[in-house]
């Protein structure tokens, strides 16, 4: 099944749901579109997950049900997901029984464990660093509010308020104060409007606002909001309040999407600088060896960043350079992309991964870099 909400009680239900029985097979794709344009891309690596994965289950006890989830994840990944909102996959399979799959808006790394329980690391890490964005819309007598989680929209509210009506007839003082009327009105519904979506703030709170109307409505919406929504404006819209339900969530990835580079920017900033004082590292030999020493805590990678190196089957150490391994002097074999194999080893210790797109400050250092726990 699907579940369309991720939350840390969803996590706690899938891993107390598990069979117990038989190992659970876990596998993360990253369906971006932004990395993999073409889906083929997508399917191809998969299939080699699979495949590598369907040997190893073969050689070590041949366990058929072992290979039909895998075969499972495998036919789900070919049936097509909608890129649109799918940024990452996270597929669960132990059987007929159990087999849950999670289409999320947000990028995973791609990763294939079999196991005992559900590999939920990467899901906790997204349920984690999740956050919720809020839009709302108001013009003269109409404003309307959404709330988006993961792409999802997770509420919806409307107020109307109708401006007093004029007579097209009276006389110019008549007119006058008819127009001051429907300002002072129009000015209570944006008051309103304000309060009401400080309420809903009390009621579930959000991390980011984004607000939509004219400028005039807009800057007067703004000095009436409670401080505490004033700084988490995010972006200021043109979307009439109209807009439809499609139109205003494209609005919010497109934000959303703003939001992510400034953070992947900041996070950038502070690997640098931390390799500075001693508590980061940048460049593929630094990470390398943190990593071997287990000391990495986030690492950040340009994406599509590859680069052949060498692992060592005796202590599982990576480096750029071989033949010799420099932990344990075994000799060490060749691989085509150490990169992915650091990334792997990253979340296998327990760490962060966090792809970086475009970001020239991470290219210029090596396209990788870490935060370091120690």
């Amino acid at each position: 099944m699907t579940w369309t909400t991720l939350n840390a009680d969803t996590i706690k239900k899938l891993t107390h749901g598990a069979p117990g029985d038989r190992p659970v097979v876990s596998l993360y794709l990253d369906v971006d579109g932004r990395r993999w344009p073409k889906y083929q891309d997508c399917e191809a690596r998969v299939e080699r997950a699979v495949r590598a994965a369907t040997d190893s289950s073969s050689k070590v006890n041949g366990q058929p049900f072992v290979i039909e989830d895998l075969r499972r994840i495998e036919a789900f990944v070919k049936g097509g997901v909608d890129r649109s909102t799918t940024r990452g996959l996270a597929m669960f399979s132990a059987g007929p029984d159990f087999w849950h799959t999670f289409e999320l808006p947000l990028a995973v790394h791609d990763q294939l464990v079999i196991d005992a329980s559900p590999h939920v690391h990467q899901l906790e890490t997204v349920v984690a660093t999740n956050e919720r964005f809020a839009v709302l819309l108001v013009d003269r007598q109409r404003a309307r509010m959404f709330v988006f989680e993961m792409g999802q929209l997770v509420d919806r509210t409307e107020q109307f308020d109708a401006l007093p009506r004029h007579d097209d007839d009276a006389g110019d003082r008549d007119r006058r104060h008819d127009k001051h009327k429907l300002e002072a009105a129009a000015a209570q519904h944006v008051k309103r409007a304000a309060r009401a979506a400080f309420e809903l703030f009390q009621q579930q709170s959000f991390d980011h606002l984004i607000v939509g109307g004219a400028d005039d409505i807009t800057a007067q919406l703004e000095a009436d909001l409670h401080s505490w929504l004033r700084e988490r404006i995010a972006a200021r819209l043109h979307i009439p309040v109209a807009a439809s339900d499609a139109e205003v969530r494209a609005a919010a990835l497109g934000v959303e999407e703003q939001v992510e580079r400034r953070k992947e920017a900041a996070l950038v900033t502070k690997v640098r600088e931390s390799a500075g004082a001693g508590s980061g590292v940048v460049g593929l030999p630094g990470v390398l060896g943190a990593l071997a020493e287990r000391r990495v805590d986030t690492l950040v990678v340009s994406a599509g960043y590859e680069a052949a190196g060498w692992s060592c089957a005796s202590c599982g150490r990576l480096a750029e350079k071989g033949p010799a391994c420099a932990s344990c002097d075994a000799s060490m074999e060749r691989v085509t992309d150490v990169v992915e194999r650091a990334i792997e080893e990253t979340l296998r210790q327990g760490g962060h991964v966090k792809a970086s797109v475009g970001n020239a400050d991470l290219d210029v250092v090596g396209r990788i870099g870490a935060l370091l726990r120690f």
